[in-house]
């Protein structure tokens, strides 16, 4: 009964540390947010066209970290197909939605899960909220640029 419990502190302590479990910032940013100046072409956060810059060709070594990050945190609940998991695919994610968007939602999904006409739809059908991953700033840029990979940039 003992190894029993132990075991299950342990895999819910490991669940929330795979899943993010840092959501102190995601909810003081989503407090203090104004839903009347969502702009819903580049989502909520600190990342906009100035200070998201991607090239038109792939950055290969950003791209395979990308890979290696998206591997860890983001593959276990989305395919790289169009095909819903636990949340929706990434096929075509880069040619739907801005640099600064992806950026944003990435690396703070609470205020745009709140607010985003289309990120609401998408939890409709996936029933689950995206949990905040604690990206690095350029941990979010690298998983971009795998994703830009994903979707045929060369």
């Amino acid at each position: 009964m003992r190894k029993s419990i132990s075991f299950t502190i342990i895999l819910g302590v490991t669940l929330l540390y795979a899943c993010g479990g840092n959501t102190s910032t995601a909810a003081a940013t989503t407090e203090n947010s104004n839903p009347s100046t969502y702009d819903p072409n580049r989502g909520e956060g600190k990342f906009t066209p100035e200070n998201v810059t991607v090239g038109a060709a792939l950055d290969v070594t950003m791209a395979t970290t990308g890979e290696a990050i998206a591997g860890t945190k983001c593959t276990s609940c989305h395919k790289l197909t169009g095909e819903k998991l636990v949340g929706p695919g990434w096929k075509a994610v880069t040619e739907r939605r801005k640099p600064e968007w992806i950026m944003n939602f990435i690396t703070n999904p609470d205020p745009m899960i709140d607010k985003d006409p289309a990120v609401q739809a998408a939890l409709e059908l996936c029933l689950v909220r995206m949990p905040n991953q604690s990206l690095s700033d350029v941990d979010a840029r690298n998983v971009l640029e795998f994703m830009r990979k994903n979707d045929g940039v060369k």
